[in-house]
């Protein structure tokens, strides 16, 4: 009997390659997005609507045991403290951490009716560390690192287990877009700014999203059966500098 995954944004980037790898392992993998995507079976979702994701999950949960979710959607956005208006940080965390509040909240009656289950948020290396001009992301991704733990802790009665996956400089459409914008608005070369994002890696080079849905279907796997709570970095060695 198949699986059952569930993936938020998993229409692109880090989101796309997860969807892809469970479906390549004979996963049944929802797809909860705002941009169709012929990969998995896609439902149109807009996950700071916490009644829409409620209802989509619900929906799924009439049908399939769910065994793994995977919280990825999120939003990147630039900017110090004094540069990020309320506005902004309410739509940073409305997407970034509300969203993932709402779909951890709806498949949590499913994982424990089953006694079974595996959440994985996507948050950052920015979990762990700071870095300039990042108030808002940065903020969000602590907190989707807090979420990780305190779920863990209040679900391990259920056998639910919940980790978080914390990638650095991922080379991704989210990674190119940042880099426009910076770009654009710095007058900077592009070509010299990701030969620098490069050599800031101690490894040299960007990581790429299949290898981030590497570890993420490794911590869904029964060979992480005893990992939970934990913060799990992937990110070429730049937060051991």
């Amino acid at each position: 009997m198949k699986k059952t995954c569930i993936v938020t944004g998993g229409s692109s980037g880090i989101g796309l390659s997860i969807v892809k790898l469970f479906l390549a392992n004979d996963y049944h993998v929802f797809n909860l997005d705002l941009t169709e995507c012929d990969q998995g079976d896609f439902k149109y979702c807009d996950i700071t609507n916490t009644e829409q994701v409620t209802q989509i999950v619900n929906n799924i949960s009439e049908q399939f045991a769910i065994d793994v979710l995977v919280s990825n959607a999120g939003i990147h956005f630039s900017g110090t403290i004094e540069n990020t208006s309320e506005a902004e940080l309410d739509k940073v965390f409305d997407i970034n951490v509300k969203g993932a509040y709402s779909v951890i909240k709806a498949v949590l009656p499913n994982m424990k009716a089953n006694k079974d289950g595996a959440i994985i948020l996507i948050s950052s290396d920015q979990a762990l560390i700071a870095k300039q001009n990042s108030f808002a992301y940065n903020l969000s991704k602590a907190a989707l690192a807090s979420m990780a733990k305190t779920t863990a802790l209040d679900y391990a009665q259920f056998n639910i287990r919940a980790n978080a996956v914390c990638p650095g400089t991922i080379e991704t459409p989210l990674y190119h877009q940042a880099i426009e914008n910076y770009c654009q608005k710095s007058g900077a070369d592009i070509d010299e700014v990701h030969s620098e994002e490069a050599a800031l890696q101690p490894l040299n080079r960007l990581g790429q999203p299949e290898e981030v849905a590497e570890l993420v279907y490794f911590l869904a796997s029964d060979k992480a059966k005893f990992i939970t709570g934990s913060l799990q970095v992937i990110d070429g060695g730049y937060t051991a500098q």
